[in-house]
């Protein structure tokens, strides 16, 4: 008996990705196949021989068609041992189908079998198929066609077999109701056929054997069946609360360290949820929230210790606006517009010591790129590839699907992307806008389009993993958000905008230390992300094991 170590591994099974619906995929199986109730040889197997004589009585009566006719099954082509008292009997020889000619009746209301079998589709006030044959009492309503071909539930009641569904119903009192529909809810016993389109081949599926037990060993398989389907139901329920309640427990624990305001209140709420990491960190998304919330204090200085011995940002600061003026003086860039101060409201956390608070226009040179499809004549036209929003990531640059772009050879200072430059989006979704990524020569040359600003650092002492770093953060994006521009799904900011976003500058030395910080924390996380999800394919493995293993 499969009884025993089937629940022995519900959890198991359970918490495998696709777990719970394989689950009741293995209990359906096992139930037709006589392997979740044990066999009582007191029982009265089925009558096979009074299935002719049944169905002679049904045609005289005019309930099924006179040219039905019985068949054997070959004993040998079922599964190998049936199960002491039980019987195969061809389906046709058991079960009725019938799907009728349907016909367009507007505005009357078909039976429910639509909605179990078609959900989120209403009937209520519209044109619906009917078919022109209805029946009363206990059936098994099949979906025919489609993507859900193969389904079925069991109806009670008045019932019209709708537009690509048939109605199957017991012809002799050979089977339960209850178990019917155990045995034609196994999409596995359906031959299928079609493309995009698939059917069910009802008439030809019918042909093949079903394994009938004794009516009371049915009616113990239904009881238990129902068992264990509303424990698939628990269990379905408790994983989705599990996981609400997991990322609240996840985001609330890792909110305390975003509300730290000192190193010492972060090493204190640090500590308090450290000891708990082996239940909090057990699922990517955990890991995904802890590398943001590690990005939020890294930027706000609270993960990297200051150093007094360091530069401070003021005169780093200074030596930015002293190379702007100088440039300007030399005519190879041209000067803003003053960008204004910053007021108290703006400031976005308190400043760790030696930090600055400047716009970010005014540390670096930003532009925008080429305009496509311009109708200008090129004298010199050279056509080379350029970045897209679609090839700008947070992060990281992605290079698939690149397309080109002429320009005139005199515009290729003002287009081409240099190491070191700053990519950032201008918009589409929300998740797109400010999406900022470091360009690292990864082509020989290439160009930006006017929906990705460039920005460039004017000296040397310009460290473009901060900026980075900082415009990924949710500081910098809860800025964007609030700037945006928005249509009914897109957003977008602009040049403006960009210019005035408030950027944090720590001294250059210190810059360094955060960039080295946070790269030796991320590839933490991914590691502990890439752990995760080894073992939980591995748990899934097993849990896939164990099912087929209790499966014959």
């Amino acid at each position: 008996m499969a009884q025993a170590p089937l629940v022995q591994h519900l959890d198991l099974i359970a918490q495998a990705p696709g777990g719970v619906a394989r689950l009741r995929e293995l209990i359906l199986t096992l139930a037709v196949q006589g392997k979740l109730v044990p066999q009582d040889p007191m029982e009265t197997p089925v009558d096979v021989s009074a299935i002719s004589a049944g169905i002679n009585r049904l045609i005289d009566e005019g309930k099924v068609p006179r040219s039905r006719t019985t068949a054997d099954v070959d004993q040998e082509a079922s599964f190998d041992e049936l199960p002491n008292g039980w019987v195969a009997v061809t389906a046709s020889n058991v079960f009725v189908p019938r799907s009728g000619n349907s016909k367009l009746i507007k505005g009357k209301l078909f039976s429910e079998s639509a909605e179990h079998l078609f959900p989120g589709y209403s009937a209520s006030g519209q044109d619906v198929w009917l078919s022109n044959f209805e029946y009363e009492g206990t059936a098994v309503i099949l979906s025919a066609v489609g993507a859900r071909c193969g389904k079925a539930f069991l109806a009670n009641g008045k019932w019209s077999a709708i537009a690509n569904t048939h109605i199957i119903w017991p012809l002799l009192d050979l089977v339960l109701p209850e178990y019917s529909m155990l045995l034609l809810n196994n999409e596995d016993y359906w031959i299928r056929s079609g493309g995009a389109q698939p059917f069910v081949k009802v008439t030809e599926t019918l042909q093949k054997p079903v394994f009938l037990p004794p009516l009371d060993e049915q009616s113990r398989i239904v009881t238990r069946v129902e068992e264990l389907m509303q424990l698939c139901d628990a269990l379905e329920v408790s994983g989705q609360l599990e996981g609400q309640q997991h990322a609240q427990l996840v985001g609330t624990l890792l909110g305390t360290l975003t509300q730290s305001e000192t190193p010492e209140a972060l090493a204190d709420n640090w500590q308090r949820i450290a000891t708990h990491f082996d239940l909090l960190l057990d699922r990517p998304e955990a890991v995904d929230a802890l590398e943001q919330t590690i990005l939020q204090l890294v930027v706000r200085g609270l993960l990297v210790p200051q150093d007094p011995t360091d530069e401070p940002a003021s005169v780093l600061l200074q030596k930015i606006r002293t190379e702007k003026d100088h440039l300007i003086a030399q005519g190879k860039i041209k000067r803003d517009k003053p960008l204004p101060p910053i007021t108290d409201e703006e400031k976005p956390f308190e400043l760790p010591q030696g930090w600055e608070l400047a716009r970010f226009g005014d540390l670096a040179q930003i532009s925008s790129g080429v305009t496509l499809g311009r109708k200008t004549p090129l004298s010199k036209p050279l056509l080379f590839p350029y970045l897209r929003v679609a090839n700008v990531q947070r992060w990281f640059l992605n290079l698939q699907s690149m397309k080109d772009v002429l320009i005139d050879e005199a515009e290729l200072p003002r287009f081409q992307v240099c190491a070191g430059d700053l990519l950032i989006t201008e918009g589409g979704d929300w998740d797109k806008v400010g999406r900022t990524a470091i360009w690292r020569d990864e082509l020989p040359t290439c160009l930006h389009q006017n929906h990705v600003f460039k920005a460039r650092g004017v000296t040397a002492e310009w460290c473009p993993d901060w900026a980075e770093l900082y415009l990924n953060s949710d500081v910098a994006r809860n800025y964007f958000a609030a700037s945006a521009k928005q249509t009914t799904n897109l957003a977008s900011i602009n040049m403006t905008e960009l210019k005035h976003c408030i950027f944090p500058l720590p001294p250059l030395s210190e810059q360094s230390r955060i960039v080295t910080r946070v790269n030796e924390l991320r590839a933490l996380c991914a590691d502990l992300r890439q752990r995760i999800v080894a073992a939980q394919l591995v748990q899934g493995r097993m849990a896939l094991a164990l099912t087929e293993n209790m499966a014959p």
